[in-house]
């Protein structure tokens, strides 16, 4: 578990440092990205907004990033209490509604999660909006079908800078077929091309392990007055986090080759 943390002045963190939930909060309410797990709604995400004094009330948008339940777990739970909208890509609403079938011999990790109702279709470059902030989905196949990637304006300290969360990472490329990693190394181009665009310069992600995300989390909750943020990585070096991402791809990929 992480400490519910206040990353820039309109975005919360609260999760866990493998899957976390990013709160986006405008004058009209909140665009929560991702809603972890199936299990942790109310000890988990709705106790970390409250310890934040955020009102899950106010909650009007959910963007899940794909469609595993790591991810769209708390869903239906903020769908049926909250009435919040839903947003995921079309591909991936398919994968969240009709899941796959495990393996020949591979049982299923646990009982099936409860998907939300089809609700709202994200699509690439159609900003979901709401109070002033646009968050812009970003197609990245290959972790999913549907994985999307996010970019959207955050202040800190009354600063802009512009926040890029690469939200479909693939973890575990032994059960990714060769075509989904090759998909995935196109998919990096194309979200570094579209931040680059943006000039995004804030590094986030849904799935931090291997991104010193706690470190970063204790810093802030530390941080003075004029000590940088330290999320807030810089435009060259975004595009060099995705370098890396798509160097340690193709590295899996010539190692599956052999």
């Amino acid at each position: 578990m992480i400490e519910p943390t206040k990353v820039f002045d309109n975005v919360y963190a609260i999760g866990r440092s493998g899957t976390v939930v990013y709160v986006i909060t405008t004058p009209d309410g909140n665009i929560l990205i991702d809603s972890g797990y199936a299990n942790e709604v109310e000890s988990v995400l709705l106790a970390g907004m409250n310890k934040l004094g955020l009102d899950p009330d106010k909650t009007k948008y959910l963007i899940v990033t794909h469609g595993h339940a790591d991810h769209f777990g708390g869903a239906a739970y903020l769908q049926q209490h909250y009435r919040v909208r839903v947003a995921l890509s079309q591909a991936d609403w398919n994968v969240m509604l009709n899941p796959p079938t495990p393996p020949p011999g591979k049982a299923p990790a646990g009982p099936p999660v409860m998907p939300p109702s089809k609700d709202l279709v994200a699509e690439e470059g159609q900003a979901i909006t709401l109070g002033g902030e646009k968050v812009v989905p970003v197609m990245i196949p290959g972790h999913t079908p549907g994985s999307m990637g996010l970019i959207f304006d955050i202040t800190d300290a009354g600063k802009h800078h512009v926040a890029g969360l690469y939200g479909g990472t693939i973890l575990l490329p032994g059960i990714i077929s060769d075509q989904g990693l090759q998909q995935y190394l196109g998919s990096i181009e194309h979200f570094k091309q579209m931040a680059k665009q943006a000039k995004v310069d804030v590094e986030l992600q849904n799935h931090p392990l291997y991104d010193d995300f706690e470190e970063r989390l204790a810093k802030l909750r530390d941080r003075k007055p004029e000590t940088p943020n330290p999320f807030v990585v810089g435009q060259a070096n975004y595009g060099k986090f995705l370098d890396v991402m798509a160097e340690c791809m193709r590295a899996q990929i010539a190692r599956r080759a052999q």
